[in-house]
């Protein structure tokens, strides 16, 4: 009797369970596994939003890889040094800011820390509005003004036309605004090691705060590491709307165009849909090669 009855309660608890996790499951499903299957489906399709979708078989794909001149010329390269900058760069960056807080007392440590996080939380228009009165391509910009000012430049520099300048603009931009959750997840590892470890170090010979950052604070907070790392990595890669807004899509002579703005370019502007799919699901590889390195690097070693 009393097996059967505790056999019900688990049965019961079970349920609740279930019912706790569906909202969830429900919502992972219409928002999020759906539209990666349809991209999948679609991308084996020619689809111009009007007529009904025709099967192609591999041809996005092998057009993407053989025929797409400006993908590989442009939006590729683009795409791997704003990643490599912004996703790197910005995780190495986020870590040693973090680092950085951890030591300072705590009222200066939440202010710092709010002002560091805040332009996370900016949308792209505020954005847009804010980097274009610096970059304003006439002497009344910001960044013009201030060069003229100490002789630097004779006249005014169109910033966000000059495919020279506007990647790096673009990768400036994405650093400033690369301090987000995962910024905020390192932070709170670092605050939450537990002391004992940094007096077992001590003991065993660690003699400085960047031997204790190496041997102690890191290989204590790995999964606030991976989480960082996996939201870096995402951010970075769909973050092509600050480019769009500055210069445009497609950006002068693609100078700042990255899949996601190669992505839009085709499925918005050309409503070239399968196509379109197929280079979001190229990108979706790419992310997660990139998310199983992180999860390599800090992730569970047993």
């Amino acid at each position: 009797m009393k097996k059967k009855t505790r056999i019900s309660n688990r049965e019961n608890s079970n349920r609740a369970g279930y019912l706790f996790v569906l909202p969830y499951a429900v919502l992972f499903c219409i928002f999020i596994l759906a539209p990666v299957v349809l991209a999948i489906v679609l991308s084996f399709t020619n689809f111009d939003t009007i007529q009904f979708p025709s099967f192609v078989g591999f041809l996005n794909y092998i057009n993407l890889i053989t025929g797409d001149e400006v993908f590989m010329q442009y939006v590729l390269p683009n795409t791997v040094k704003y990643a490599l900058i912004v996703g790197v760069g910005g995780y190495v960056l986020a870590f040693l800011l973090a680092w950085a807080l951890a030591n300072i007392p705590n009222p200066l440590r939440t202010i710092f820390a709010l002002i560091l996080y805040s332009p996370s939380m900016t949308t792209g228009v505020a954005m847009t509005v804010l980097w274009k009165i610096i970059f304003t391509g006439d002497q009344t910009g910001y960044l013009n003004s201030w060069l003229m000012d100490i002789g630097a430049i004779n006249e005014p520099i169109i910033w966000l036309t000059n495919a020279n300048f506007l990647l790096p603009i673009v990768i400036i931009i994405g650093l400033w605004s690369s301090m987000g959750v995962g910024f905020l997840a390192i932070l709170a590892g670092i605050l939450n090691t537990d002391e004992s470890l940094y007096e077992a170090a001590a003991i065993d010979g660690v003699k400085n705060r960047f031997q204790e950052m190496i041997y102690v604070t890191v290989p204590s907070m790995r999964p606030q590491m991976l989480f960082a790392a996996v939201m870096q990595i995402v951010n970075s890669f769909q973050n092509g709307q600050i480019a769009s807004l500055l210069a445009g899509n497609p950006t002068p002579g693609y100078a700042a165009q990255l899949v996601v703005n190669h992505i839009e370019d085709y499925g918005f502007i050309r409503y070239e849909m399968g196509y379109a799919a197929a280079v979001s699901v190229a990108l979706l590889l790419i992310v997660q090669v990139f998310s199983m390195i992180s999860t390599k690097l800090f992730g569970e070693q047993d």
